[in-house]
């Protein structure tokens, strides 16, 4: 069975979303077998968002450039720079001080394409652009554009593992192996 990483980020736990969240995944037959509500430091951000490595920083930067082209802005008179690095790191800043606002509930989901199951139930990263039916787009209609320009992180309520690798990583970062539980739902008892 794969397991994934679910965080719900602190706009889904300042808005009550908590449960819903989890019987999302949970009525697709995800299982949760680790769960619990941390404040985040910036050492295990660093650690999940691989934020010290150069490359992520300009590829941020390049996607925040490639907003501002796609909504006709100006980065260089809005955000001082078109530099990708420079708004990279800014993006991380951002990034870091929403997810620090307040508490995250993490979540450790098993199950039969836990991976795929997760990312269809959340939606695209980017909630303007999420599908009703989705967390995200039931949710959320925060997008990069009113984020870049507020300066701040995009409000999508949850972060999922992308693929299985990262699903590996990051359950290492998020659980230790005694806080991940093994037992059967009632329709894995019949």
């Amino acid at each position: 069975m794969e397991q994934t990483v679910v965080l719900i980020k602190p706009d889904g736990v300042r808005r009550g979303l908590i449960g819903e969240i989890l019987r999302r995944f949970e009525r697709v037959g995800l299982k949760i077998v680790a769960m619990k509500m941390v404040k985040v430091s910036d050492e295990l951000l660093i650690k999940h968002y691989q934020s010290s490595d150069p490359a992520t920083l300009k590829r941020w930067g390049e996607k925040t450039l490639k907003t501002y082209t796609q909504y006709g802005k100006n980065p260089k008179k809005e955000l001082g720079t078109d530099d990708p690095m420079i708004l990279g790191k800014m993006v991380n800043k951002w990034l870091f001080d929403y997810v620090k606002s307040g508490p995250i509930v993490a979540v450790l989901l098993e199950g039969k394409h836990a991976v795929e199951n997760a990312i269809a139930q959340a939606g695209p990263t980017m909630p303007v652009a999420s599908p009703a039916g989705t967390i995200r787009g039931d949710f959320s209609t925060d997008s990069a554009a009113y984020a870049n320009d507020e300066k701040r992180g995009v409000m999508n309520l949850v972060h999922v593992s992308s693929s299985i690798e990262e699903a590996n990583l990051e359950k290492t970062l998020w659980f230790s192996k005694d806080e991940v539980h093994k037992y059967k739902r009632a329709e894995e008892l019949i």
